[in-house]
């Protein structure tokens, strides 16, 4: 006799476990945590080092973890903004996951944290489908990557609560089609904010902090339609009447 174990639904169900215990505990901490998606050298580690530094500045107790596959650059280069932070090196996987957050904050999460940034692996794919536990999940796209980039990855996009554009400083240089983008985030995700940032002249940081802080306050809400259709997977795949098209599934003998 076999049975159908789902393993992509195995892995996100235990991830989710961990997530939620990993939120009760940074909500008993006081901690709002925001994960950061985008491609790679779309300029998330300039804006949230900038990002980093002002929230110091203004007294507001802000830390980072960086994920990435390799080498502890970001790190570094975050740690120039007197925010406490830690590496998070995947040897490879992905993307980040619950687990992995929740190991590295054990025992090193500053207390009275207020904000906790979490700079995820550079990718607009696998990042997407895990919960790290986070209030905001935010999506950064720069101008240099084309217009069509929330069309092309509607899960990273449809399921932010906040969209960032970045250097926005060259956006006339590189031709970027301004309206393009935000026709396809509204596609994808109606009524998500959408904010347009320049590390290198520092347009749109003050504002971004400004909304975070207030989603960090409870301010701000906006639940992503992506966000609500996923739940709405998961519940009926949980009573069995899920469409397993497109899953990986391996056929395990019951003992």
């Amino acid at each position: 006799m076999c049975r159908t174990v789902d393993l992509h639904q195995a892995v996100l169900a235990k991830n989710d476990e961990n997530a939620l215990a990993l939120r009760g505990y940074l909500g008993e901490r006081g901690t709002v945590a925001v994960n950061l998606l985008s491609s790679p050298g779309s300029g998330k580690t300039a804006l949230l080092e900038l990002l980093l530094t002002r929230a110091v500045a203004a007294g507001t107790p802000a830390a980072a973890v960086t994920a990435d596959l390799a080498t502890e650059n970001d790190a570094t280069r975050l740690a120039r903004s007197g925010a406490p932070v830690q590496q998070i090196l995947t040897d490879g996987l992905c993307h980040l996951e619950a687990g992995m957050l929740q190991r590295r904050l054990e025992g090193w999460l500053p207390e009275g944290t207020r904000l906790l940034f979490v700079e995820n692996v550079g990718n607009l794919v696998c990042p997407a489908s895990y919960d790290l536990g986070e209030t905001l999940r935010i999506a950064l796209a720069s101008v240099t990557e084309g217009e069509d980039k929330p069309v092309k990855y509607p899960a990273a996009f449809g399921l932010a609560h906040l969209v960032v554009v970045t250097k926005t400083d060259i956006a006339d240089a590189v031709g970027f089609d301004r309206e393009t983008f935000l026709r396809g985030v509204q596609q994808v995700n109606p009524e998500v904010p959408i904010l347009e940032t320049s590390a290198r002249t520092g347009e749109g940081v003050d504002a971004l902090l400004a909304h975070i802080l207030r989603c960090a306050a409870g301010d701000e809400t906006h639940t992503p339609v992506l966000a609500r259709q996923h739940e709405q997977y998961l519940h009926s795949h949980e009573n069995g009447h899920g469409d397993h098209e497109g899953h990986q599934h391996r056929q395990e003998p019951v003992r």
